[in-house]
């Protein structure tokens, strides 16, 4: 009678530890659950910190104003900044590819070649390829282990361009001065060592040599006197007093001015600006800009031929004015550099009729500081016209 007793027993402990281990179970696979999922939010923390400090260090590297490239050991690309991309023009990623590959310059190469040896590079000038000027300077270092085994490299590219194209300017302008003073001094120095040989004593002789000196001295004086408004237009330091201004009235003090060059050459000169037009502008500079644009349309107009001078009001709260002469026009290729210091479509012509050299640069600089722009059209043979913006009152 015991054994269905005992039966029902076992089959109760038997049940017990089942449930017990099923608990047991199921409590681990909770744990291990609960690891896994608290592991998972470990790594994707991990890697989220990851991202944000790679994005942090992108975000840093793109607001320099300098080209940073970094490689790694074998000389793979692991990171170009905005910069360097804009230096190069690059339109493709170049990350995991070699310099060569990025770049097809063989003086980056080079660069890479000395870093292997001398584990820094620096004052490395590179004039890119292409059709406008670049110039770049590279400084290189190699990134060392605890060993001191080299484990990659950095490279920053400062922009030289606007540093080169000042140099050449500042070179240009030397050598352009240097001629515009050595010319006139080399005439005066010889003709008063004429006189001091003996032409003082022929008084014909030495009256026309004396008229010559005085002519080379008021050019030296002229060319210093434009030198000095330049440099003072250039560097801000003229001051425009703009007032309300009738520009018939100042054309017309202008032309007043040149009537002896113009009756010299036969010129005849129109003023079309309409007696009511008024701008807003300083007096005196205002009358400079006309002065240089009318006295070289009657300079390089035809001789007993018509420059003719006119403005209207035009958008944007601007008058709209221009001199226009029936010479023989400049060539498409000088009409983007007759505003250039010293530039001249005609040397041989522009030293005969004399000048600086200057004056169309100065006329651009005033313009400019009044807020107007200064441009020319001309076509060959049909002479040239001269436009310029002020503002309105």
């Amino acid at each position: 009678m015991w054994w269905p007793a005992l039966t029902v027993v076992a089959i109760a402990a038997v049940v017990a530890v089942h449930t017990w281990w099923l608990r047991r179970h199921r409590a681990a696979q909770r744990a291990l659950e609960e690891r896994q999922r608290a592991f998972a939010n470990l790594s994707g923390q991990h890697e989220q910190l990851t991202l944000q400090k790679q994005a942090e260090q992108q975000a840093l590297f793109n607001s320099m104003t300098e080209g940073v490239l970094v490689l790694d050991v074998g000389g793979h690309i692991q990171l170009a900044n905005e910069s360097l991309r804009k230096l190069f023009r690059l339109s493709k990623e170049v990350r995991g590819q070699t310099i060569m590959e990025a770049f097809r310059l063989q003086e980056l190469a080079e660069v890479m070649r000395r870093l292997q040896q001398e584990r820094a590079v620096s004052g490395v000038e590179l004039e890119l390829p292409g059709m406008d000027e670049r110039w770049l300077q590279i400084n290189a270092a190699a990134v060392l282990d605890r060993e001191g085994a080299q484990h990659g490299a950095i490279l920053v590219f400062h922009d030289l361009t606007r540093l080169k194209q000042l140099e050449n300017t500042r070179q240009e302008f030397v050598a352009n001065v240097s001629h515009e003073l050595r010319t006139p001094l080399s005439l005066i120095k010889g003709f008063v060592e004429t006189l001091l040989e003996g032409a003082k004593d022929d008084p014909e002789l030495s009256s026309k040599f004396l008229q010559t000196i005085e002519k080379h001295t008021d050019r030296l004086t002229f060319l210093i006197e434009d030198l000095l408004t330049i440099s003072r237009l250039e560097s801000g330091g003229t001051v425009m007093n703009l007032q309300p201004l009738n520009l018939n009235g100042v054309i017309a003090r202008a032309l007043e001015d040149l009537k002896s060059k113009a009756l010299e050459k036969q010129v005849w000169i129109e003023n079309r600006v309409p007696p009511n037009l008024w701008a807003k502008a300083d007096a005196e500079r205002l009358h400079q800009v006309f002065s240089n644009l009318i006295e070289n349309a009657i300079k390089y107009g035809r001789q007993s031929g018509k420059v003719a001078v006119g403005a209207e009001e035009g958008a944007d709260s601007e008058v709209t004015a221009w001199v226009r002469d029936d010479g023989p026009g400049i060539p498409p290729e000088a009409r983007e550099r007759v505003f250039e210091r010293f530039y001249r479509v005609d040397r041989a012509r522009s030293r005969e009729t004399g000048g600086t050299g200057l004056g169309l640069a100065i006329v651009k600089h005033i313009v400019q500081a009044h807020g107007g722009e200064v441009w020319v059209k001309s076509e060959a043979g049909e002479g040239a016209t001269f436009f310029l913006t002020l503002p309105k009152t």
